[in-house]
């Protein structure tokens, strides 16, 4: 029998809590194609206060700019998804933060804005500890809008539990 996913969520959420309050970290998450759903499973996390700081939900080009410090000409040259643009997320979430440990995504989740090139179902995640070098992986997701968005969540927090000591 299969773990639904809202338990396997908030499974994979306690356990990140118990390992970022161990080693004495703080994450903040910078979202958009999750619109918030990353903080939101963590803060559904009893005592989450004690290991997150914050999260930004930049879906627009100017927030994520204004938010995030993502450069203008990456968004132009890249476009918001990709590699380059989750990098400046995840960089930039750390700079105007408090966390030591950031976690930045940016996909399409659907049902439109897919292309041949990026598909709907395609997200960027990206991971950061302060003072480190950002890692990403671009994930092809299936499914509607909602399990796509929730595969994200469990991929974003599951990056999150590896780099965190």
């Amino acid at each position: 029998m299969s773990v639904p996913d809202d338990l396997r969520l908030r499974q994979l959420a306690e356990r990140l809590g118990a390992r970022l309050l161990a080693s004495r970290d703080r994450l903040v998450t910078a979202e958009s194609c999750t619109g918030g759903w990353i903080a939101k499973a963590v803060t559904d996390i009893a005592g989450s206060s004690e290991w997150f700081d914050c999260g930004m939900a930049a879906y627009s080009y100017e927030a994520k700019q204004a938010l995030l410090g993502v450069q203008p000409h990456t968004l132009e040259i890249h476009g918001a998804v990709s590699r380059e643009t989750v990098i400046e997320m995840v960089s930039g979430a750390l700079v105007n933060s408090g966390a030591s440990v950031a976690v930045a995504v940016t996909g399409i989740a659907g049902p439109g804005g897919g292309s041949a090139d990026k598909p709907v179902g395609t997200v960027w995640v990206g991971w950061k500890r302060r003072g480190g070098y950002a890692r990403a992986e671009v994930f092809h997701f299936q499914g509607d809008r909602d399990a796509v968005r929730r595969q994200t969540v469990e991929a974003a927090l599951q990056g999150v539990e590896a780099i965190a000591r």
